[in-house]
């Protein structure tokens, strides 16, 4: 059962305790609000503001899982605040670890801060949960995915637009690592978990991942330097650094280019056409 009054409460005291800073967000020259305003953490939650103000009224209907979600990571909530918020709100909470989508609030201020540099936050999967605006703008907009579409590999194996993005001469190797990787997730998770599942699938829709998969390959990595063939740039060339939330299984991937070079400048360039979705596809 919904506890409205609690549930607004907390709502309202965590929204008043962040600063626009903490959440990516430019500080106006006149701002008087005492942390966030209510139309801001809409915005972050992608909801109306009216839905919004009226869970901190306490007024407002039962929120779906998928809101209160929205909700946790709008306000950057912790995991011990999201499991209270679900609860407030009459909702068990999600399981913890490698199956939560939910970005830890660590790896979301770094995201905050990256306004000019390519980024993500994806599960072990390859499924991305957040990207930056450059981020979309160089591997396409994550949020039109669904399904087992949202997983790199599965769309690898099973749809020929995934692969556009990468140069030809690197395909076949990339299709070993990404085989590789799914092998050591699964050893690592079990065969009843979502990376057994995704095997299940790939093995009965691409001939080429069971030839891999037979080959029983691990410990294949990325090379080094990124290549990408966009179809607005043309070839970039980037760095990929990696950070890892151990707690959630998330890995924040940071793409830089070195200063002054073509890739460099194609990056700005990028920065300024922004997404294609019809055209990209990480």
């Amino acid at each position: 059962m919904i506890d409205r009054d609690e549930l607004a409460a907390f709502l309202r005291g965590r929204r008043e305790s962040l600063q626009p800073e903490d959440v990516g967000l430019q500080r106006g020259r006149r701002r008087r609000t005492a942390g966030l305003r209510r139309e801001e953490v809409a915005e972050l939650s992608h909801m109306s503001v009216d839905y919004y103000a009226r869970l901190e009224r306490g007024t407002g209907p039962r929120p779906s899982v998928e809101m209160i979600a929205s909700i946790a990571q709008g306000l950057h909530l912790s995991l011990a605040e999201r499991d209270h918020v679900f609860r407030l709100a009459g909702h068990a909470p999600p399981t913890r670890g490698m199956t939560s989508e939910h970005v830890s609030p660590g790896l979301l201020r770094i995201m905050d801060r990256l306004h000019d540099t390519p980024a993500e936050v994806i599960t072990e999967l390859g499924e991305t949960l957040r990207q930056t605006p450059l981020g979309a703008a160089l591997t396409g907009d994550a949020s039109l995915r669904t399904g087992r579409s949202r997983s790199l590999g599965f769309r690898w194996f099973t749809d020929p637009n995934a692969r556009m993005l990468y140069p030809l001469e690197e395909r076949g190797y990339l299709s070993r690592v990404f085989v590789a990787g799914i092998r050591e997730v699964v050893a690592l998770r079990g065969t009843d978990s979502a990376a057994a599942k995704l095997v299940e699938s790939l093995q009965a829709e691409s001939e080429e991942f069971r030839e891999l998969w037979a080959a029983r390959e691990v410990g294949l990595r990325p090379p080094e330097v990124k290549r990408f063939d966009h179809p607005s740039v043309g070839r970039l060339e980037l760095t990929c650094q990696t950070l890892l939330d151990p707690d959630q299984s998330h890995r924040l991937l940071v793409y830089t280019a070195m200063p002054g070079s073509e890739s460099y400048d194609k990056l700005q360039l990028l920065g300024v056409l922004g997404t294609q979705p019809e055209a990209v596809d990480r």
